[in-house]
C-alpha cells in the first residue's frame, strides 16, 4: 500500500484514498468530502484499477419518480503521491521514472545537476496515474550519479485550493537508496522509490509571494530566471581558525571559540551535502587537538559521511581533515 492508493474498508462500504501512515500500524484514509478516518491496516484492502473499472456503475433506465433517483458520491480526490523510482533493467542498469499517483495534472520540469552543470531531462504535463521515463543510469557509476531537480505545479479543472508549488532536489545516497526498495505505484514493479511530495501539500496563504510564483513559471517556460532553493554552496576548503571566521574575537573564552568553530563546521558540512558535493576539507590546525578530536567524533557518527582522513600532511601535518560525502 502507498499514499494515494484507493482502498475499501473490509467491514463497511466506505471507500477512500490513503492519505498518511500513522504509528501503531494505523492508516489515515480520506473519504467523502475530505473527511479523514484512522483505520487499522488489516481493515482495508486496495482497489485495483481493473476492479474499479469492472465495478463502475453503468447507466440504467429510470425507475420510479425523480425523487427516487440515487445520486452517486463524488470520488475522493487523491492529492499526494509524487515519486521518483529507479527500476532495474538488469543487474547493471536502472531506468529513472517520475510517477504521478495523484489526481492532479502536474506541469513539471526535471533537470540533472552535475558539478554545477545542468542537463534538462524532461518537461511537460504529467497526467494523473501515469509516469514518465527520465533517464537510464549505470549502477557501477552510482557515486557519480547527478543531483535530480524537480519543479512541479498543480492543476485540475474547476475550483480548487492551490497547493504550494513543489521544488525538490534529490541526491541518491547509498545508505538510503538500498533501503528504499519496494513496489512502485503506477509503474507496477519493484523499484527503489523516493516520495517527493511527502511534506509539500500545505495550502498557500491568502497573500502569497508573487515573486516566487513568477520565478517558478518563468523557469518552467524556459526563461533565464532560476529559482534558488538550496543553501549557498561552500568552498572546497573551509578554514576553521577563529580569525578566519570572526573579525572581532577578543575577549572570547576557549569554550566560546570552540562553539563558533563547531557551528561553522556543521553548517559548512550540511551545505556541502545539500549541494551534492563529493568531498570537503576542513583546516582545524594541530594545537591541543581538541577541535580535531571533536570533528572526528561527529564525522564518525554522521550518516552522510563515507569516510574522513588527514589531508595535505605535507602542508598541515595533522591540522586538516578531508571528508568524503556519500
Amino acid at each position: 500500500m502507498n499514499i494515494g492508493d484507493k482502498v475499501r474498508l473490509v467491514h463497511g462500504r466506505e471507500e477512500g484514498i490513503i492519505y498518511a501512515f500513522l504509528p501503531g500500524n494505523v492508516v489515515e484514509v480520506e473519504i467523502e468530502d475530505g473527511f479523514r478516518i484512522p483505520v487499522l491496516r488489516n481493515e482495508i484492502v486496495t482497489i485495483s484499477p481493473m476492479e474499479a473499472q469492472r465495478l463502475k456503475p453503468q447507466d440504467t433506465q429510470k425507475i420510479g419518480s425523480q425523487n427516487d433517483r440515487i445520486v452517486s458520491r463524488s470520488p475522493v480526490f487523491a492529492e499526494k503521491g509524487i515519486y521518483l523510482a529507479f527500476a532495474a533493467v538488469n543487474d547493471r542498469a536502472v531506468t529513472v521514472h517520475l510517477i504521478n499517483n495523484t489526481d492532479w495534472i502536474l506541469p513539471f520540469t526535471a533537470v540533472a545537476v552535475d558539478q554545477s552543470v545542468q542537463t534538462g531531462l524532461a518537461a511537460g504535463a504529467l497526467q494523473p496515474r501515469s509516469y514518465y521515463k527520465l533517464s537510464e543510469l549505470v549502477m557501477k557509476d552510482f557515486e557519480l550519479w547527478p543531483t535530480f531537480e524537480f519543479k512541479i505545479l498543480y492543476y485540475r479543472e474547476g475550483k480548487f485550493a492551490l497547493p504550494q508549488s513543489l521544488v525538490k532536489k534529490l541526491k541518491c545516497r547509498a545508505q538510503s537508496f538500498y533501503k528504499s526498495k519496494g513496489p512502485a505505484p503506477v509503474l507496477g514493479r519493484e523499484a527503489f522509490v523516493y516520495q517527493l511530495d511527502e511534506e509539500n501539500l500545505k495550502k498557500d496563504e491568502p497573500v502569497t509571494d508573487v515573486g516566487f510564483s513568477d520565478a517558478l513559471r518563468t523557469s518552467m517556460m524556459g526563461g533565464a530566471e532560476t529559482l534558488k532553493t538550496l543553501p549557498e554552496k561552500p568552498g572546497n576548503v573551509i578554514d576553521l581558525h577563529i580569525e578566519k571566521i570572526q573579525k572581532d574575537f577578543s575577549g572570547l573564552s576557549n569554550d566560546a571559540i570552540l562553539k563558533i568553530q563547531l557551528s561553522t563546521f556543521e553548517n559548512s558540512l550540511e551545505r556541502a551535502i545539500a549541494n551534492g558535493m563529493e568531498e570537503i576539507t576542513f583546516i582545524h590546525g594541530s594545537g591541543s587537538g581538541v577541535l580535531r578530536t571533536e570533528l572526528h567524533r561527529r564525522l564518525s557518527k554522521h550518516q552522510h559521511v563515507q569516510f574522513y582522513k588527514d589531508a595535505q600532511k605535507e602542508k598541515f601535518g595533522y591540522g586538516a581533515t578531508l571528508v568524503k560525502i556519500k
